[in-house]
């Protein structure tokens, strides 16, 4: 059981640091920020033996890994103001809506049960503060 719990350790292992070179390609100091980071990590917590742990560590390696294949985009610099984008086939895109300045938004309708929430607490801190100003001017 444990010989298995180590090859899914190793393979993370071996998968972050494929990753890191895809996702810095070209790029010196992130590569080696990178491998440090990663190695330091493992390293860090080669001596953890709880079986619930390591699994929840081999989970955020993989989190990790779809976080920087999917959301890490490189820009490099080509002249001031522009900047060439690496943009892979893994990288998410989303729509691009296109910003309407006239677009009229509503304040959100209150749910059937929602309480007045104008202010803190339902106004109701705000509402004991008035009657104590009232009080200690009287």
């Amino acid at each position: 059981k444990m010989s298995n719990l180590r090859r899914q350790v190793l393979s993370a292992f071996k998968k972050l640091h494929r990753t890191r070179q895809y996702v810095f390609q070209g790029d010196a100091n992130a590569l080696a920020a990178g491998r440090l980071k990663i190695n330091e990590s493992f390293l860090q917590n080669r001596n953890e033996s709880s079986e619930d742990e390591i699994q929840k560590m081999i989970k955020l390696a993989q989190d990790v890994d779809l976080e920087l294949r999917t959301n890490v985009i490189q820009a490099q610099k080509k002249e001031d103001g522009v900047y060439e984008l690496r943009i892979t086939p893994e990288t998410t895109r989303l729509d691009n809506v296109v910003f309407n300045p006239d677009a009229i938004i509503e304040k959100p309708r209150r749910q059937r049960g929602d309480k007045n929430t104008e202010g803190c607490c339902g106004g109701a801190a705000m509402a004991a503060l008035e009657a104590e100003v009232q009080a200690r001017n009287k």
